[in-house]
């Protein structure tokens, strides 16, 4: 992956600035999105609408749960799009059917109804990460940004269902006069038979197109937040505005340095001396009175002082057009609610409230468990532990044991015998003998829930510039192993061992 290469300005944004880019890569390849949706997806919806004729909602419930399969393909072909190797059509869809092979039963399982399948999609598919790592890695993205993935996810389902609804009634409307005068739209609904089948059909089949034209854009929305929250952790503008600022001043830095020198030559103390002060200076306690003045005045501010309700912008009482100037409800809101009020929606209303006091007690019992740790210290009866009680050392640490018991007894003579076959055991090993040795010869006090950031913190308060500087360059390594599975050079292979054996005296675990 470089970032030079990428098709979209790589700089820090909020969640929402990023589905906005989302949405502007969608646009941008949308005909290779929808067309490649549409291949893979439309197929299986014939076939399950052909087995399932006579359950429809079968069909379209279990062509709803496949959607975490189809969705993997509009990854692939962003992922490849951002750095300019946008695969052609056919080269795309020959693709799909690899791409399904990385956890997709987790994917159509306990995965399935996650608020947040479209950000972490990514973690899976592209980076490769499963089972322990997977979390670790999913525990660092979701720090931020999975507020907006929720949100997303959210939104999109009421823009389906509000998609779905009006190509319904688009379809109603455009039936001729003379066809849709035999026709009761509350009967159609409420029929059975085949004159039902045909119709829950066909609206199955607008759900299926509206998937064609959503789908791609949900998923483009989900890796624009993906990639917004690297930006951030691994400082990607960063970077490249280091290597925009190299490639520039490689080119122009002689020139700069004379230019400088010729001026500086030029320049003398009584040149700088003779400049006029200026004869009127501004008064700071003036403008300032002088900029709220303006700000006091429109069009920067219009106050308006209402004290009752309204609906918009009302017309006066006076005017005779205006209904219900005598205190009586338009006519037009007195049918709505007569409507509301009848037995057709009776059934509706009471699966709305159903649903209001599930939401209540479902966000009751997830506040108590949520904070439940709190309930349990300022409510419990038991007593608290002591503060002064000495915390057992933990086992483990980013799931590294860290038993010295585990360890060999020459560590560098062993990960040098790694690195040619097994270089991920070799970095581990390194880097699980540093951790053992912070925790039980320096007695530094790290927890199970520290991360890298943190251990290093501890390790700069021991105020050993050898012991850090190595403790940096193997944290580095590590984790560009763990989280970009990239392999450290030879080169540093070998002082990493050589390191090694300078701090610790020949790498015996003591």
């Amino acid at each position: 992956m470089r970032l030079t290469d990428s098709s979209v300005v790589i700089r820090p944004r909020t969640s929402w600035e990023a589905m906005d880019l989302g949405v502007l890569m969608a646009r941008e390849h949308r005909v290779l999105l929808m067309s490649s949706w549409a291949l893979v997806s439309l197929p299986v919806f014939v076939l399950l609408s052909a087995l399932l004729w006579q359950y429809p909602s079968y069909a379209i419930f279990l062509f709803w749960w496949l959607k975490p399969a189809f969705e993997r393909l509009p990854l692939y072909i962003l992922s490849k799009a951002l750095f300019g190797e946008t695969p052609s059509l056919r080269q795309a869809v020959r693709q799909w059917p690899r791409l399904l092979k990385g956890q997709l039963l987790a994917s159509l399982t306990w995965r399935r109804l996650s608020l947040s399948r479209s950000f972490v999609l990514p973690v899976s598919q592209l980076e490769g990460l499963e089972g322990q790592a997977r979390q670790q890695r999913l525990g660092v993205l979701q720090q931020r940004n999975a507020g907006g993935a929720r949100w997303l996810t959210i939104i999109g389902v009421h823009l389906e269902i509000g998609l779905w609804f009006g190509c319904m009634a688009l379809f109603y409307l455009f039936i001729p006069e003379q066809v849709e005068l035999d026709w009761d739209w509350q009967r159609l609904a409420l029929a059975t038979g085949p004159q039902g089948l045909w119709l829950e059909h066909l609206s199955n089949a607008f759900y299926a197109l509206i998937l064609v034209f959503w789908e791609p854009i949900y998923v483009a929305c989900g890796f624009s937040l993906y990639l917004n929250r690297r930006t951030v952790l691994e400082a990607w503008d960063l970077e490249l505005l280091f290597r925009r600022l190299r490639q520039r001043l490689s080119s122009v830095a002689p020139l700069l340095l004379l230019v400088v020198g010729l001026t500086l030559a030029q320049l003398s103390p009584t040149a700088m001396a003779d400049e006029p002060a200026d004869p009127k200076p501004l008064s700071t306690q003036a403008a300032s009175q002088s900029i709220k003045a303006l700000l006091e005045k429109p069009p920067f501010k219009n106050p308006q002082t209402v004290t009752r309700y309204r609906f918009g912008e009302e017309k006066p009482a006076t005017d005779p057009k205006v209904q219900g100037g005598d205190g009586k409800l338009p006519g037009w809101l007195q049918h709505l609610l007569d409507n509301l009020n009848s037995n057709t929606f009776k059934h509706v209303a009471q699966g709305l409230e159903i649903l209001l006091w599930s939401l209540l007690i479902g966000g009751l019992a997830w506040v108590v468990w949520r904070y439940r740790e709190w309930l349990r210290t300022f409510v419990s009866r038991r007593r608290r532990p002591r503060p002064n009680a000495a915390k057992p050392a933990p086992a483990q640490l980013f799931g590294l044991e860290l038993g010295v018991e585990t360890l060999p007894d020459d560590i560098a003579s062993t990960a040098e015998q790694l690195w040619p076959t097994q270089p991920r055991q070799a970095l581990g090993l390194l880097y699980r003998g540093l951790l053992s040795r912070l925790l039980h010869e320096f007695n530094l006090p790290l927890k199970s829930a520290d991360t890298e950031g943190q251990v290093l913190e501890r390790v700069h308060q021991l105020q050993q510039p050898q012991l850090l500087a190595f403790s940096h360059e193997l944290t580095r390594h590590w984790q560009n192993l763990a989280y970009g599975h990239r392999l450290p050079p030879g080169a540093a292979q070998q002082k990493l061992c050589s390191d090694w054996r300078a701090l610790f005296s020949g790498g015996a675990s003591q």
